[in-house]
């Protein structure tokens, strides 16, 4: 006999509903919180309570968050959503930025997304792996002259996705440390609602500046692209500008470091990545699954869904656990261990639906040059410290490490 869909508070047999696991095992930097893995046995979605008191949704497994992500009946806008997290903003949250794609539904976003696909076409991002190739070749000499030891998220992983993004925007890439440490105060988790808040609008009247001038003198990029071709307003292509700048700062440069923390951590597998070369577009799509930096999205339903066996209501929150759906054993066999020789296409990484990663591309472009390249000039690589002593990023939206320590022996 089927059972019927059953709604958040009703007496389903759960225990009282749960909250969002966010503690790291000690030593298990690449693990998701402790927790998540019996929640997702127990059942894929469960009753969550959040911070302000609302009885939303947990989704874990593979299967559901994949559904949830690619369900139009389910909305990404902030102000329909409530905040997972404790100390978030009091209330609820503003709606999205102009340009902020991620905060926005179907047709706003659909207009947006449609004007900027074609610039981050597969084939467009791969006419960028020379450069790619030339970038990476010299900040790994960089490193070399400067001795035998460094931090490799400062002098490798943050810069080599920054100069791209700024190239491939036309952001001058001098001006990074001002834009940077705007979008590390706009990611940080426990930033307050006002410093977040003067750090967004600091990024904006940045990239207002450059938009006014790219209206004034046309320029062979991105944003000259967009401004010549009078489709957006002047706030949206400084929204947009703003937003993909952002975007292309901090996943990728977590994913370098991370992954690089992840393989030093498995002899073997970064051995297996140093050695074939044909490996690394495999070992890349292995890397975010395992890793999953962007591990929690957040929807809210339009109207009332079934799924799973539940009725969730409309306004319902529902959180989304990207890294637990990422080990889900029924998707991805021995979920927990790092192999890149697994076939890990269908991962959640990028996400999934329309909101899914419009930088991906441009992100395995540079993954894929970077790690191998970087393993094979310093093949005697390690850390410099005891792993647990790696600074994790806990407090970020974008998982990682603030540092990455590293020593090689010399040539």
């Amino acid at each position: 006999m089927q059972q019927e869909p059953t709604a958040a508070g009703a007496t389903t047999g759960d225990a009282e509903p749960v909250t969002l696991p966010r503690q790291r095992a000690a030593g298990c930097p690449f693990d998701p919180p402790t927790g998540l893995a019996s929640l997702r046995e127990r059942a894929p979605l469960i009753p969550m309570a959040y911070p302000d008191g609302h009885v939303g949704w947990l989704a874990t497994g593979y299967a559901t968050v994949r559904s949830i992500m690619g369900d139009p009946r389910f909305s990404s806008r902030y102000e329909l959503i409530h905040y997972p997290f404790p100390d978030g903003p009091e209330g609820p949250l503003p709606p999205a930025p102009v340009g902020d794609m991620t905060g926005m539904d179907a047709p706003e976003h659909t207009r947006l997304r449609r004007l900027l696909m074609g610039k981050f076409t597969v084939r467009r991002m791969r006419q960028l792996t020379d450069r790619v190739e030339e970038v990476t070749r010299e900040h790994l000499d960089a490193m070399a002259r400067r001795g035998q030891r460094a931090d490799l998220v400062e002098e490798f992983a943050r810069p080599l996705p920054a100069l791209m993004i700024c190239e491939l925007l036309g952001v001058p890439y001098a001006d990074r440390e001002r834009f940077q440490g705007y979008a590390d105060t706009v990611m940080t988790t426990d930033a307050s609602p006002e410093d977040q808040y003067a750090a967004m609008v600091g990024l904006q009247e940045y990239m207002a500046e450059l938009v006014a001038a790219k209206l004034t003198e046309p320029s062979d990029d991105l944003l000259g692209d967009l401004a010549a071709g009078g489709d957006l307003t002047d706030e949206e292509l400084v929204g947009v500008g703003a937003f993909l700048l952002a975007a292309g700062l901090d996943t990728t440069a977590n994913m370098l470091a991370h992954g690089t923390f992840a393989l030093l951590s498995n002899p073997a597998q970064a051995d297996a990545l140093r050695t074939d070369p044909d490996l690394a577009p495999q070992a890349v799509e292995e890397l975010m699954r395992y890793l999953t930096v962007a591990p929690t999205g957040v929807r809210s339903a339009l109207e009332d869904v079934e799924l799973d066996g539940r009725l969730i209501r409309a306004g319902d929150t529902v959180t989304l656990s990207l890294e637990a759906a990422n080990r889900d054993p029924e998707r991805f066999p021995d979920p927990d261990v790092l192999d890149l020789h697994r076939n890990a296409t269908g991962h959640l990484g990028f996400g999934h639906g329309i909101h899914q990663c419009l930088g991906q591309q441009l992100a395995r472009v540079e993954m894929t040059v970077a790690l191998p390249a970087l393993l094979r000039r310093f093949p005697t690589l390690r850390l410099d410290v005891p792993a647990h002593e790696v600074p994790l990023r806990t407090d970020m939206n974008v998982y990682g490490v603030h540092r990455l320590p590293v020593v090689w022996d010399e040539a």
